[in-house]
């Protein structure tokens, strides 16, 4: 295993032994940041839910109140009418079964995907492209329906997509540093509330068990579990 930094281990260094209040740990990695560009923060969650078990997966979308700084570039699989909407709502690539066939061919040039229902058939046959990068339309995300215009503004606006991996984790940005502490205590919390309220009826014992926070080259910071009940 390769040995950190000698900035990051200046930066853990600075993080004590402890949980941190949300705004502490916020203050706290802000100030033990080292990197040379705009890092951004994230939760993680750590769920006491079994995700080999379909009823104890964890998996939804919320829009951050406050975006996640970063510029979407939205792509959508429409016909007709729905191709006018989603250009309108902002889609940057917009098409049908010719975007189908570009994709299959490697193009992968945007960070979302949105399609209608009735063109699933073909983007289904995609799913060893865009699957391992996070980009497969989902019902259960918003991203196939027809409602493309709402869609992709929600996207636009910072909509952020939370799943459980197989160790039980939820890892979620919540913005940049840039935003400052006040900012990212109101994503934070955001993201939290949603994922308490998407926990399974299906989930027993102590549901959150651990949260921590970091940005992008920064070192953990435990954050106390009191913050799920303010």
């Amino acid at each position: 295993m390769a040995k950190p930094g000698k900035k990051y281990r200046a930066a853990a260094s600075k993080i004590e032994d402890r949980q941190y209040e949300l705004k502490e740990a916020i203050s706290t990695i802000s100030g033990a940041a080292f990197a040379k560009f705009d890092e951004t923060v994230e939760v993680h969650m750590k769920l006491g839910v079994d995700p080999r078990h379909a009823d104890q997966m964890v998996r939804g979308t919320i829009v951050l109140p406050h975006g996640t700084g970063k510029t979407m570039k939205v792509a959508v699989i429409a016909t007709g009418e729905k191709i006018k909407e989603a250009e309108a709502a902002g889609a940057e690539i917009v098409g049908g079964d010719e975007l189908v066939e570009r994709i299959a061919s490697g193009f992968l040039d945007f960070d979302a995907l949105v399609a209608t229902p009735d063109m699933m058939k073909g983007v289904g046959r995609l799913g060893k492209v865009l699957g391992p990068r996070g980009l497969m339309p989902n019902p259960k995300t918003g991203t196939v329906t027809f409602g493309v215009a709402q869609a992709v503004k929600e996207i636009k606006a910072g909509k952020v997509e939370y799943r459980v991996d197989k160790t039980g984790i939820i890892h979620a940005p919540v913005g940049k540093l840039s935003f400052g502490v006040d900012k990212l205590i109101e994503n934070a919390k955001a993201l939290m509330d949603a994922v308490q309220k998407a926990k399974p009826p299906a989930a027993k014992g102590k549901y959150v068990k651990a949260i921590h926070m970091a940005s992008t080259m920064g070192p953990s910071v435990p954050v106390s579990l009191n913050v799920l009940e303010k």
